[in-house]
């Protein structure tokens, strides 16, 4: 997957030679960065209430003075930002059992010093794809919300039974209505959450 255009790749490194080698190397492939030089930085940004709206992943140095990698990795998965900010770990060759580990905890990869570059652009631009789905479907996720809200408590009641297959008149008898009544709440739900059938309702509550 091309990465967007707005995608944006952060970096953090204390090490200012590889934080310019790095931006470079990323203008050479037309991707947008920016640095930090410690993870206090890039955690203030967090503080301060940072939230991924357009794709982007985070190269972050495991050993770092003061806040290491690792911890800022840990605020991460605090805050719930691993999918939406996919991390690759640089690190040094002792650190590697310990990039692998972050890796099961949710790190997408984890680069070598010294590392390829078209193999880390490779696998940056694997994380900003893995980036822009997640944001997509959160986005998504958020409209069937906003659908969800404007249903009237009744076509809620309504939508639940259609959405277990239920006929109009178990329905009807469930909830003490009349079959006219539930055919209309049943086209006001499928014209509400945009849906043209019971089996498509199931399918979008089932993903909620």
């Amino acid at each position: 997957m091309q990465p967007a255009a707005d995608a944006t790749v952060f970096i953090v490194d204390d090490d200012a030679g590889v934080r310019e080698a790095l931006a470079w190397l990323l203008r050479s492939r037309r991707l947008l960065s920016e640095t930090f030089a410690s993870a206090e930085e890039f955690a203030a940004m967090l503080e301060r209430g940072f939230q991924p709206t357009e794709p982007c992943c985070l190269l972050l140095d495991v050993r770092m003075p003061g806040m290491s990698g690792l911890a800022l990795f840990e605020q991460l998965l605090q805050r719930r930002l691993v999918e939406a900010l996919p991390v690759i770990f640089l690190t040094g060759h002792a650190d590697v059992p310990t990039a692998v580990d972050m890796v099961k905890r949710g790190a997408f990869d984890f680069c070598e010093k010294p590392f390829s570059d078209n193999a880390l652009v490779d696998r940056i631009e694997e994380a900003l794809g893995r980036s822009q789905q997640v944001l997509a479907a959160q986005k998504e996720k958020g409209l069937l919300l906003t659908r969800l809200e404007e249903l009237t408590e009744r076509e809620r009641d309504v939508m639940r039974l259609v959405a277990k297959g239920l006929p109009n008149k178990l329905i009807a008898d469930q909830l003490t209505i009349s079959v006219r009544t539930v055919e209309v709440h049943r086209a006001r739900v499928f014209d509400k959450m945009e849906v043209k059938s019971a089996v498509e309702l199931a399918n979008l509550l089932r993903d909620l």
